[in-house]
C-alpha cells in the first residue's frame, strides 16, 4: 500500500493483501448466535455496588453492554462525531502528522494496533488519545481542525 492510513481518499477495488486474514482465522458468522437482550448499565442508579456487578457480569456473559443515563448531552456527543469526521475528512498529509507505528504513545493516529508485529492488519484508522487527567493530555491533541481541542 502507498499509504500508511487508510483515510487517503484512494478508492481501493481490491482489499490489499496485508488486510486479508487466513480463513481459518476469520469469523464464523454462522456459529454466533442472535442476541436480542443487550445488557443495558443504568448510570443513574444510586447503588453502586449494582451497577459493578451489572458491568461485570455483561462484560463476562456478552462481552458489551449498552449505557443510559450516563449524562453525556445529545448536544455534546453530535459534537464529538461532527469533529471526528471533520477530523478524519483533513487532507492526507495533514492526518499523517500525527502518524505513529509505536503503541507506547499516548497520542497517534495509526491503522492498526502494532503495524511492525502483525501479519495481518485491521481494515481501520483510528486516532488514540489518552484523557485522564485531561489537563495533562490536552496539550497533545491535535490542533487541526480547531474546533478538535
Amino acid at each position: 500500500m502507498d499509504t500508511k492510513v487508510l483515510s487517503s481518499g484512494i478508492k481501493y477495488t481490491n482489499l490489499p493483501a496485508s488486510y486479508v486474514r487466513p480463513e481459518s482465522e476469520r469469523p464464523r458468522l454462522w456459529e454466533v448466535s442472535t442476541c436480542e437482550n443487550v445488557p443495558v448499565i443504568d448510570l443513574g442508579c444510586q447503588d453502586r455496588d449494582r451497577i459493578i456487578q451489572e458491568v461485570g457480569d455483561a462484560c463476562k456473559n456478552y462481552g458489551f453492554f449498552q449505557v443510559i443515563n450516563h449524562g453525556v448531552s445529545l448536544e455534546a456527543v453530535e459534537k464529538m462525531v461532527g469533529v471526528a469526521h471533520e477530523f478524519f475528512s483533513l487532507p492526507v498529509e495533514e492526518k499523517l502528522k500525527l502518524y505513529s507505528d509505536d503503541p507506547s504513545k499516548t497520542m497517534r493516529l495509526s491503522t492498526s494496533f502494532n503495524v511492525n508485529k502483525e501479519k495481518v492488519h485491521n481494515w481501520r484508522d483510528y486516532l488514540r488519545l489518552h484523557c485522564y487527567p485531561l489537563d495533562e493530555y490536552v496539550p497533545e491533541w491535535p490542533s487541526n481542525p480547531p474546533s478538535f481541542r
